[in-house]
């Protein structure tokens, strides 16, 4: 292999990263100002809270129905044209959502927000992995799981900002250009070793050139090693997260007196926590796990339960107290995800020449949400 071929991989999986990671941050910007702008949608439309809650079930059902039965479009299609079309399909659906007032078209323009965002996660990770070793593998995708959360920071304070300087009906627009832009760019340049012919030294690319690559359903995914297992793992995390996520700004308000900014404010430790567990996930599992994805995972599952469960016992503590142990929690709990999430479906997908890689990774993304939004949704009868 000689060194400008080394010299031209590397450089590509640098511009590979770069575009998927701001791309699916950018994917936050749309996600992120639904729960900014209820307030104003309760007061202005008088929308009751009842309605509110069917507006997030609205974006995450399509979301997690679609990853359940279209989850092989990435490898259909090639993960270049899933991503970016599904950037651009989720630019174009929101970038009138002020305009309306009517709560259906509502409904409908944030079902076509989640169907298309839901294409956008799996076709990213398979499209980066391509181009990773897997030697690199943890580390990158722990890198690469950082983006989540620094969209959702950055796109809520973004939204915040547009809110109280424009109002409330521009709130989508410009981040549903910035979409659109992105999704453009990720068709002009993320491409896969195989359409630039290209080989990257150090994958295990034996068996994927066999014709063993058959498209794998559901039922087929779940009778896979470790699937059932993980997908509990997963499953649980999630709840976790989207718990704090949807009721910890509440909680601190009810329970701890905060004022309803500060408790506003102290929700983003946990994302915060989250950009620092993804991105030195790979340096743990390294350190201390001999890359050994699933147990490094496990580990943190069960520490991040640990201190959630000491963050309501001295939730009296007072702020410090309680910011260290949400960092804590947010770090181990998204840590552990973001593998269970890319690296550990995409290697396992293709395993034995399979090209599941990206249906592996939606097929851990589902189940979850769909329990959430009925639950999101009880909260509002």
């Amino acid at each position: 292999m000689s060194k400008d071929h080394v010299t031209a991989i590397r450089n590509r999986l640098f511009i590979s990263f770069g575009v998927a990671w701001v791309s699916y941050a950018l994917t936050y910007f749309l996600r992120k100002p639904l729960g900014i702008i209820k307030t104003d949608l309760e007061h202005d439309l008088n929308f009751s809270k009842f309605q509110l809650g069917l507006f997030d079930t609205a974006l995450l059902l399509p979301y997690a129905l679609i990853q359940t039965f279209f989850g092989s479009v990435g490898d259909k299609y090639g993960s270049r044209r899933t991503f970016g079309y599904g950037l651009i399909g989720s630019g174009i659906a929101m970038i009138t959502f002020g305009w309306w007032s009517d709560y259906r078209l509502f409904l409908l323009l944030l079902f076509f927000n989640g169907a298309f965002q839901s294409l956008c996660w799996a076709a990213a990770g398979k499209g980066l992995g391509a181009w990773v070793t897997d030697a690199q593998r943890n580390s990158v995708f722990g890198l690469f799981g950082t983006c989540p959360f620094a969209g959702g920071i950055i796109g809520t304070a973004l939204a915040v900002y547009i809110q109280g300087k424009d109002g409330w009906r521009l709130v989508h627009f410009q981040p549903s250009i910035f979409c659109i832009v992105a999704g453009f760019a990720v068709l002009f340049s993320f491409r896969e070793p195989s359409e630039l012919n290209m080989i990257v030294p150090g994958k295990d690319t034996a068996s994927k050139g066999t014709d063993l690559r058959t498209k794998m359903t559901p039922m087929e995914l779940c009778r896979l090693p470790m699937v059932k297992e993980i997908a509990a793992g997963v499953f649980c995390l999630k709840v976790v997260r989207y718990a704090i996520y949807l009721w910890l700004p509440l909680y601190l308000k009810q329970e701890l007196n905060y004022s309803k900014s500060d408790a506003g404010l102290f929700s983003t430790m946990f994302d915060i926590g989250g950009v620092a567990g993804s991105a030195t996930i790979g340096f743990v599992l390294k350190r201390f796990f001999n890359n050994e994805g699933c147990v490094g995972a496990g580990a943190e599952t069960l520490l991040s339960a640990g201190t959630l469960l000491l963050f309501l016992a001295f939730a009296q503590s007072g702020v410090t107290m309680n910011s260290i142990l949400m960092l804590l929690t947010g770090a181990l709990n998204c840590g552990a995800d973001i593998i269970l999430c890319s690296s550990v479906p995409i290697e396992i997908g293709e395993m034995d020449g399979r090209n599941a890689g990206s249906a592996k990774i939606h097929f851990f993304y589902t189940n979850h949400i769909i329990l959430l939004r009925a639950l999101s949704l009880f909260r509002y009868v």
